[in-house]
């Protein structure tokens, strides 16, 4: 539980410092590995900017259950260069011996760096699974690393 109200008060602190830039790429393709057996966990992501601050994510996993998910993403950069904090929510369904459908939130930072075509993120993505049985996976934290495309 203090991990908890650390985690929000660190990412209050960090709305309340955010500036409002346009984001550093358009679109990213990579991985995202995952640290807990969530529903979609290791994954193929593609990222894609809609406009200048809102993004739609898709994951891919092929781990036991196959699983696509599919999220929406609210960009806020801060003042350094290249570096922005999102939060989105979005849905998933997995094909194994259960089929699963759930939802999912995210809360994360993400960095493009200024002189390569490389964008690395780390987040945390909860999942409440509704449909074969009613599990919460709260701990599901993730590492992206992406290759990124245009403007």
């Amino acid at each position: 539980m203090k991990k908890l109200l650390s985690l929000s008060i660190a990412l209050m602190v960090l709305v309340c410092v955010s500036e409002v830039n346009a984001q550093e790429y358009r679109s990213a393709l990579g991985v995202r590995l995952s640290s807990n057996p969530a529903v979609v966990n290791n994954s193929v992501s593609f990222k894609y900017f809609t406009s200048e601050t809102l993004a739609l994510e898709g994951l891919l996993s092929f781990s036991d259950p196959v699983a696509i998910g599919l999220l929406f993403e609210k960009h806020h950069p801060f003042s350094a260069q290249g570096l922005q904090w999102f939060y989105g929510a979005g849905g998933y369904v997995g094909f194994g011996s259960n089929t699963n459908v759930g939802g999912m939130g995210i809360i994360g930072l993400d960095y493009k760096f200024t002189n390569a075509p490389l964008n690395l993120s780390l987040d945390w993505k909860p999942e409440l699974n509704i449909i074969s049985d009613i599990n919460f996976e709260p701990a599901a934290i993730g590492f992206s690393a992406r290759f990124t495309f245009g403007r």
